[in-house]
Order: C-alpha cells, then structure tokens, then sequence
C-alpha cells in the first residue's frame, strides 16, 4: 500500500506504542515498520531531530504517563492523527523500574508513597485509561492490544522492585479484564510476560541468574519479544483472547 505523503497518513495499519525508545520498544517499533505498519509512539522526551526514519515526526507524540491527566490530552493527539479514526494495534509497553542507591532493590520498606504512585501511574493506571479514551477507534478496527507484563508478575526477583513486581501482575489481570469487557466489541487483550531480555538495562548479576534459572542458557533477543507482540497483533492470532504469553526460555517452568 502505498504513502499519500513522506510525513502524512496512509491507508496502512497503525499501531500505537509507549514505551518505544530502547530495548523491547524499539524492536518492536522496527518489526513493525518491515511487516508494512505505521506506527505512533509516545515518550516523555520531546522530538529527537536526529530521528532520520520516515515519518519520525508524525510519529512522535510527547506525553509523560505519570500524570494521569495527560491521557486524554494524549488520546486526543493520537485521534487527530487517524487518517480513517482506526487504531489497529495499542501495544503498552512503557514502564519504570525505580531503583536505590547504586542499583539496589526497592522492597516493601524502601517504597515511599511517591514511588508506588509513580510506577502505578506509568505502568498500569495510565493503561486503563489510554484504553477507554482510545476505545472508539479501537473498535472501528477491530484492534489488538498487547500489554507488556513481566516475568516479576508472579515470582520475586532478585533485580526487580516490589512496586513494578506489583505493578506487572495488575497488569496481567487488567489484561484479562480487558479481554473479558472488550472481546463482545471485537477487540481482543492480551499480554507477553518476558524474562531475561538482552536490553541496556540488564542489572549486574544477570549472567548467573540465567545460568542458573533459564533452561535455554541464554538471554532473549528484543527482536523475539517483538515478533511475539507482531503475532499477536495479526489475523493468524484472531482467536487468542486474555492470554498470557511467557518469553523466557522456560524460566518460569
């Protein structure tokens, strides 16, 4: 299918991603762009210029999920720039992992009431509500939505804080919720619960801990992750509804 313009809408597929500016995001974001997508991503940081890849700046929405009362302001955004007022594909990717003093583990004692309310905003409130304000145009296309979980959702993990641990598994029933309430209107909700993935964010430690908990031995690859969210979001997967997907080589086993 081809552009009506370099940096305008076309006709093709659209997808909207947070989260998108390293590791598993931008894979996505580049798997996506091969398989023929248009894609709009959102981060808290304004527009990069040395964003060379075409469409860069329509793509590019500012928006920090933190403050909840930027969703609306980020739907409509989103809204304005739907050539046909569908969205094909929601995937919810953005998330924040706070950390202590040189790298620590935040448990139970060392999470204030600021931390939780953040990581709570970010990776799982601000979900509920980019759904319900995108809802029409993910029922116009009969649209796909991908929550990112985690392998911390259900296990203690020696690397991840007791808020984004809580915040994951929330997720994973707030997907199954989703599921359930939108599956009538023809959207289906779904979620991938990676483990070890090789990204920049990798904490010391790592190494042993897939030696020893991980029966393929190795780390994952971004790009596998974003072709499990890409299957997902296709026809092949139209009768996949509420589930979980596990990427971690058998790590949960």
């Amino acid at each position: 299918m081809s552009s009506t313009s370099r940096d305008g809408p076309d006709d093709r597929p659209i997808m909207l991603l947070t989260g998108a500016s390293r590791g598993i995001g931008h894979a996505t974001v580049k798997l996506f762009q091969e398989k023929g997508w248009r894609i709009l991503t959102v981060s808290r940081q304004p527009f990069d210029e040395a964003c060379a890849w075409p469409a860069a700046r329509w793509s590019h929405i500012q928006a920090d999920l933190a403050e909840l009362a930027q969703v609306e302001t980020l739907a409509a955004t989103v809204r304005s720039r739907l050539p046909a007022g569908r969205l094909h594909a929601l995937v919810n990717n953005a998330g924040i992992s706070p950390k202590g003093p040189d790298g620590a583990r935040l448990g139970v004692l060392l999470s204030d009431a600021d931390a939780w309310t953040r990581v709570l905003n970010v990776n799982l409130i601000s979900t509920a509500l980019l759904v319900r304000a995108l809802l029409p145009e993910l029922e116009a296309a009969r649209g796909s939505i991908v929550n990112v979980t985690s392998i911390v959702g259900s296990r203690v993990h020696p690397f991840a804080g007791v808020a984004y641990a809580a915040s994951k598994a929330a997720l994973a029933t707030l997907t199954r919720e989703l599921a359930g309430e939108l599956g009538p209107r023809g959207i289906r909700a779904n979620a991938i619960a990676p483990g070890e993935i090789r990204t920049s964010i990798l904490s010391p430690g790592t190494d042993e801990l897939v030696a020893r908990d991980v029966p393929m031995g190795r780390l994952g690859e971004p790009r596998e992750v974003a072709e499990t969210i890409h299957f997902l979001c296709s026809p092949a997967a139209s009768y996949i509804n509420g589930t979980e997907v596990h990427i971690n080589g058998g790590q949960h086993v």
